[in-house]
């Protein structure tokens, strides 16, 4: 009975908040861009931690990706040789408040890093599995021309490195993920990426860039579940997630810390989906995309003014809009029971009204606020 009341608590204040909201509005790695580079490597901090470092029950790891952490677009116009390392790492994460999870990671955050490149480049890839790894992990990216996507040379032992070479034939937005098995098992548990391969010339410009992907969560315990709840192989088997994720974990893009904007900006969302099992209905409450690269598609023409985009799990897409009415808008699945299950997040958009676009009353707009 207690976990029971535990898990409807959450539940519904998870749906509250959402819900206030939509009323309110009404490593090691990343790719550098460096300019005129023949060879790129990329540094993000020291992955190279050991026991506690890992994450405890009583101080879990944060192991939520920032929607604003990936690198600028590419500025060097001839191919060029890149080099990608990444380690795949094992912690103890936040799941949601007071619950932890045994998280499978690259880079120790979960989606992984967001991998940037231009269509042309010659791209070398090197793993480590860390020394105190339970398993065997590795990489499939979903760019690769070559047998597994590069899993078939990247299945590293703990403490190994394994590398292998690509070129970047076709420009898009590809998911990459572990794809050890069982695959399933290892992506549901956070192993899972994009990467981009730029066209030549780039994207067009725009004011912000924001990296979101989906996942889903299988735990023995119910969703709410407080203390440390472990991984169920039977609800992956049966397609039975307990969490619906935005960047691997619940509240992962919350009130107090979202992604923001300026009224007039450009927004860009690089939107994917880990899975490993369910299609998203992506939507962001209050907006209409101006510009959608469906299933991120960049070499055709991107459709406009679409309400809602759908997502297949291991499949990506990119969305452009422009932000014209401050408020809080929040990221969903369309599913919208996956809400309470932990799946939204939230667009802060700051300054000044656009009573031409939309208004509201002031009674309506003081309720908006909480006074």
């Amino acid at each position: 009975m207690m976990k029971m009341a535990t898990r409807q608590e959450a539940s519904f204040r998870l749906a509250a908040t959402a819900a206030a909201l939509v009323i309110g509005a009404a490593g090691f790695l990343a790719i550098p861009a460096i300019a005129g580079a023949s060879e790129t490597h990329g540094q993000h901090g020291s992955v190279h931690q050991h026991g506690a470092e890992r994450g405890t029950l009583e101080s879990p790891l944060d192991v939520v990706r920032d929607p604003t952490d990936l690198p600028p677009p590419i500025s060097a116009s001839a191919p060029r040789k890149v080099v990608l390392d990444l380690e795949t790492v094992e912690v103890n994460g936040r799941l949601a408040d007071g619950t932890m999870y045994h998280y499978w990671t690259f880079n120790q955050k979960v989606p992984g890093p967001f991998l940037r490149v231009r269509v042309g480049d010659t791209v070398e890839v090197r793993l480590t599995n860390a020394r105190d790894a339970m398993t065997k992990h590795s990489i499939d990216l979903h760019a690769v021309t070559g047998p597994g996507g590069g899993a078939q040379a990247t299945q590293v032992a703990a403490g190994e490195t394994k590398s292998f070479t690509f070129k970047a034939l076709k420009p898009g937005l590809y998911v990459y993920h572990c794809a050890t098995p069982p695959v399933a098992g290892h992506i549901a548990s956070g192993m899972y990426g994009l990467i981009l391969v730029e066209p030549e010339g780039g994207l067009p410009k725009v004011d912000r860039e924001f990296y979101v992907m989906q996942g889903e969560v299988y735990t023995e315990a119910a969703f709410g579940t407080k203390g440390e709840v472990a991984y169920s192989r039977r609800k992956l088997l049966d397609e039975r997630p307990e969490y619906f994720v935005l960047n691997g974990a619940v509240g992962s893009i919350p009130a107090e810390n979202p992604m923001r904007a300026k009224v007039g900006e450009t927004v860009r969302i690089y939107f994917g989906v880990g899975g490993p099992n369910f299609t998203s209905s992506f939507h962001v409450i209050g907006e209409i995309f101006d510009r959608v690269y469906d299933l991120a598609s960049l070499t055709s023409k991107p459709l406009t003014d679409v309400q809602t985009v759908t997502v297949p799990p291991g499949g990506a897409a990119i969305v452009d809009f422009k932000v014209e009415v401050p408020g809080s808008y929040v990221l969903v699945d369309h599913a919208l029971s996956r809400m309470e299950r932990g799946l939204a997040g939230i667009l802060e958009v700051e300054g000044a009204a656009n009573p031409d676009v939309f208004s509201a009353s002031a009674k309506e707009a003081r309720a908006a606020h909480g006074h």
